[in-house]
């Protein structure tokens, strides 16, 4: 909290804010970068040893209420009652197509079904949703997504459902069938989709 509240500060520094010795904060902050939580830089001032100040990491940032999904709501609330229904689904197709646009280009050298899984599975993980795929017995695919980073938005607005889905079938051609199997919206543990090869 010092340190979110301050910035970078030295161990003795820190310690003069929390009321204890440099030391005592040296201890406490090596057991947070041990964690991952804080991370120290050097700084050279004048002469002698250089001075060693502590931050956050971004895993520490994350740690710190954030209302993003609240505020998230609550703007499609205000689209919605201000706008209209039709100012909403604009909204929703626009982001699907530049979704569905980011990802043919990321899937464009990918000519088989199970590399077009992998590389869409790679995408999901880096924007959040925990993603990974696997084939079952019978041929079929799985993609899996674990988390979702956009769920207050899909809960207050099925329609981001909706596009992902119609997005997912889109990148991955007409040779593949894609079926939601698990929706977390729904009260699912996550979200998953059945794909099959089709003879189209």
């Amino acid at each position: 909290m010092a340190l979110k509240m301050h910035g970078a500060l030295s161990a003795a520094a820190l310690g003069g804010k929390l009321g204890t010795t440099g030391e005592a904060a040296r201890q406490q902050l090596a057991r947070l970068a041990d964690e991952g939580l804080v991370i120290a830089t050097s700084e050279a001032r004048g002469v002698g040893r250089p001075t060693q100040s502590w931050n956050l990491t971004p895993s520490a940032q994350s740690r710190f209420p954030d209302t993003h999904a609240a505020l998230t709501v609550q703007l499609l609330g205000i689209v919605r009652n201000s706008l209209g229904e039709a100012a909403l689904d604009t909204l929703i197709a626009t982001r699907e197509a530049e979704t569905r646009a980011v990802y043919e280009t990321a899937l464009a050298d990918r000519s088989s079904l199970r590399d077009k899984v992998a590389a869409l599975a790679a995408l999901r993980s880096a924007e959040g949703y925990m993603a990974d795929w696997r084939e079952e017995a019978d041929g079929s695919l799985v993609l899996i997504e674990n988390h979702c980073p956009i769920c207050a938005a899909a809960t207050a607005c099925q329609g981001f459902c909706r596009a992902e889905l119609d997005v997912f079938r889109s990148v991955l051609g007409p040779e593949a069938e894609v079926v939601r199997d698990e929706h977390i919206v729904a009260g699912g543990r996550r979200c998953s989709y059945v794909i099959r090869e089709t003879d189209a």
